[in-house]
């Protein structure tokens, strides 16, 4: 359900407005403004928030799109358009949380990911686009994968970190691959590293992609709210 426009700073779930959460805070280090407006460096990520919907907030998230390129915010309320920016809605997005989850082990060998592997991470994102994934969009977080032959066929990791929480994300399966239950497996390999540290683990999926929402509910995934997903760039 789509909730109010605009927004406050004060008495909101960090979930709400994951971005600005994560940037405003735990992941600091790697976004780029101030304590008005924050976005991920472009090699990092996309997302980006405003602090509030006031004018001055809003006219700092302009600047950084003026500076650094377009981004995008993912949050449960409609946010006001920056001034000089033009804003496209994307498909519905669905946030989903995990609060329990049953171990599960995968029945394939598990490689921890590095630097080393960040150019077949980046082709393996662009190949199966599983969602907004850059040149260090792995440095985010914990990566594992599944090699063959020194090929990486599969991979998942974390991305935004609000506080108490950390976003799955970069689930993918080379298409010669799929159907080997990759996606799953090196899901729970993440979310065990993430329930290890105390926190709750989620993510976002396209509503319109049903197969993977069925997929994350049978997981142990309900969905917790749907979000606004908004592409900012210059007019």
């Amino acid at each position: 359900m789509r909730l109010r426009r605009g927004y406050s700073s004060a008495m909101i779930h960090p979930l709400d407005r994951p971005a600005w959460s994560a940037l405003s805070a735990r992941q600091a280090s790697f976004g780029l403004g101030d304590e008005r407006a924050r976005r991920f460096a472009p090699d990092f990520g996309l997302f980006a928030g405003a602090a509030d919907g006031s004018a001055e907030a809003q006219a700092a998230l302009a600047a950084l799109v003026a500076a650094y390129g377009p981004v995008a915010t993912v949050e449960t309320a409609v946010q006001p358009l920056p001034p000089g920016l033009a804003a496209t809605s994307q498909p519905a997005v669905l946030q989903m949380v995990a609060e329990r989850l049953s171990p599960r082990e995968p029945a394939f060998e598990v490689t921890a990911l590095s630097n080393a592997d960040a150019p077949q991470m980046l082709a393996l994102a662009v190949l199966t686009r599983p969602g907004p994934f850059f040149a260090r969009t792995h440095q985010l977080g914990d990566f594992v994968g599944v090699k063959q032959d020194g090929e990486l066929i599969a991979m998942a990791g974390e991305r935004m970190k609000p506080i108490g929480f950390t976003e799955v994300s970069g689930v993918c399966t080379h298409p010669d691959h799929q159907g080997k239950g990759y996606a799953a497996g090196l899901m729970a390999v993440v979310e065990a590293g993430i329930l290890a540290r105390g926190e709750t683990p989620f993510l976002h999926v396209f509503a319109q992609n049903t197969g993977a929402v069925r997929l994350y509910k049978a997981l142990g995934y309900t969905v917790r709210t749907e979000m606004n997903f908004t592409v900012l760039s210059q007019s």
